[in-house]
């Protein structure tokens, strides 16, 4: 298991446990955690996902594919550590990530 750190908008912290190899919108809504909506179930498809990634944990990701890259050229709130969470895949050395929600997700 590793730990996820999910902080909302407006600061709240929820901190879960997650399976390696599980990626974080998954385990985001599996739990309840608000601010992930994950309407495409993980499939690359919408942006309902979009989170920031902190600064130390967004250089220990892959590079981001096309794909993901497209989909978030349709956010509103996009930043330069921006991802989609249905595209982190969990590793021990993600344990303890913790990743940032916009207002609002679309």
């Amino acid at each position: 298991m590793s730990l996820v750190h999910f902080i909302s908008f407006d600061g709240a912290r929820r901190s879960i446990d997650t399976a390696l190899g599980e990626n974080l919108m998954r385990a985001a809504t599996d739990n309840g955690v608000p601010g992930i909506d994950g309407d495409c179930g993980g499939q690359c498809a919408c942006a309902t996902c979009h989170v920031f990634v902190s600064a130390p944990w967004a250089a220990r990701l892959p590079v981001m594919q096309t794909k993901e890259h497209d989909i978030l050229e349709f956010t509103n709130e996009r930043r330069e550590t921006s991802r989609l969470a249905c595209q982190i895949i969990m590793t021990p050395e993600l344990d303890g990530i913790e990743v940032h929600m916009p207002e609002g997700q679309h």
